[in-house]
């Protein structure tokens, strides 16, 4: 008899799991794993947003395979150590798992491929997060590319390979024996942090809720994708990134979903195919330069003179708790606290007055992101990160300092999102919203403003640090 352990990662879905589909073909017992090891995923451990999605997205996937007739085996502690003891108990002949591509990850899986195939295990592993492998994509040079707009015509060539998503498979033959494990509960993996309620209020986490929030994307915002995406004050995006990440649903069903039957789609559909390309892109940068996730992709910024303005952990703190008083980056800022996630747009907008009005290192933000986003990905947060400073692949200018005024201005007109995060604004003007220190003594009587008071006087002054940012540009461009 060939048994098989199927070893769930980030990939917490039944629907189009090639591993899960290629365990069944060609074994006669699969038994559903999960191992809970975070210290191997070091430097970058998941942080209290993330534990407590995968709390639920475990709970889910555990109650999508008992009702199919099989379990989840959760268990704790290395990695390896808990697959050869299965395999001796269990009389384990094969290994399935869906890749990751974190440095760490790949280390460990390497590792751990090369002792199990030495024992005599046969180990597969699938693609279930991306459309593309990084290795399958290169430039004319048969190297990694750095600018995206080529990266994704090479993609974008390539998407009628992409066959159609399998459907999870509707009965699992029960295990032969029972396993002992452990129950999401008894990983601790929900934070005794003050904003757990809000996250409960915003998400559900599993596969039925991603495959949901899918359709109802594609009913009713995906046409208007491409001019909605940028306003943080309406629900004009998808909010399937946690999920992604998590791997309750993966890229090539939403192509499937979105665009399969669209040979040349146009606006919204297009729009938001780009950036799942952009998300291939975060995984293609991260696998080709893994250094990146601690130091910039661009060498002349390794000595870059972070921290120029010599910030206090104060300055950082109001940052982190939407206390900066200025009202689009405090907005933002409350947004992630209470929510776990924040509008791209106004992350690209609190990530530039970090990393250039405050002169903090981007680090700094990243391990803020890494530790309160729901959708916590260490390709697409680095990414992110090193494109709004200026020191990475197809990297925004470094002179390209986001006025967070004007972009309050521009993409918060009416002050829906402001109002909403910081009401203490509420009552002020559109016209003096986004730049409340600019308003005259009576606009702010009439508002029941008090600046540094009711609401914070901006901590950094904004044309100032962008000339002193500027400055230290000048050395090293």
């Amino acid at each position: 008899m060939k048994r098989a352990l199927l070893w769930f990662r980030r990939d917490l879905r039944l629907t189009d799991n090639p591993a899960l589909i290629i365990a069944l073909r060609e074994c006669d017992e699969v038994i559903p794993l999960y191992i809970h090891a975070p210290e191997e995923e070091e430097p970058w451990t998941p942080g209290s947003a993330s534990r407590w999605w995968l709390h639920h997205s475990l709970s889910a996937l555990a109650s999508q395979l008992q009702a199919r007739g099989s379990d989840l085996l959760i268990l704790r502690g290395p990695s390896l150590d808990t697959l050869q003891t299965l395999i001796v108990d269990h009389r384990i002949s094969h290994l399935y798992w869906n890749r990751l591509y974190e440095p760490a990850s790949i280390e460990r899986d390497k590792r751990i491929k090369r002792r199990l195939s030495d024992q005599g295990v046969e180990c597969h592993s699938a693609n279930a997060a991306l459309l593309f492998e990084p290795w399958q994509i290169a430039n004319r040079s048969d190297a990694p590319f750095r600018v995206f707009t080529p990266f994704w015509r090479s993609c974008r060539q390539r998407l009628p390979e992409l066959g159609p998503p399998h459907a999870a498979p509707s009965r699992l033959k029960p295990p032969s024996a029972s396993h002992h494990g452990l129950r999401a509960d008894d990983l601790e993996l929900l934070p005794d942090v003050p904003w757990d309620a809000g996250l409960r209020e915003h998400w559900q986490p599993g596969e039925k809720a991603a495959l949901k929030r899918l359709q109802a994307f594609k009913r009713r915002a995906v046409e208007a994708y491409d001019g909605a995406r940028d306003l943080p004050g309406i629900q004009g995006t998808s909010r399937l990134s946690p999920h992604l990440h998590f791997g309750e649903i993966g890229p090539r069903q939403i192509f499937h979903a979105l665009l399969s039957k669209t040979p040349n789609p146009t606006g919204g559909a297009e729009s938001f195919l780009r950036e799942l390309g952009w998300r291939e892109f975060a995984h293609h940068l991260l696998y080709h330069f893994p250094h990146t996730d601690q130091s910039p992709l661009s060498p002349k910024f390794e000595h870059f003179p972070w921290a120029w303005a010599k910030q206090l952990p104060e300055e950082l703190a109001a940052w982190q708790q939407g206390r900066t008083g200025i009202p689009i980056v405090d907005a933002g800022m409350r947004e992630l606290w209470q929510t776990g996630w924040m509008h791209n747009r106004v992350r690209m907008i609190v990530a530039s007055l970090l990393s250039k009005n405050l002169g903090l290192h981007w680090l700094e933000g990243a391990r803020w992101f890494w530790d309160t986003l729901v959708d916590a990905d260490l390709a697409n947060n680095t990414l992110g990160w090193q494109w709004t400073a200026g020191c990475g692949a197809d990297a925004a200018p470094f002179f390209r300092i986001f006025n967070p005024v004007r972009q309050g201005e521009r993409f918060d007109p009416e002050g829906g999102y402001v109002r909403r995060w910081v009401p203490e604004l509420a009552r002020l003007p559109d016209a003096r919203l986004h730049a409340p220190w600019e308003a005259d003594r009576q606009t702010l009587e009439r508002a029941d403003v008090e600046p540094g008071v009711s609401y914070p006087l901006p901590i950094v002054d904004l044309k100032q640090s962008r000339e002193q940012a500027l400055s230290h540009w000048n050395r090293i461009k």
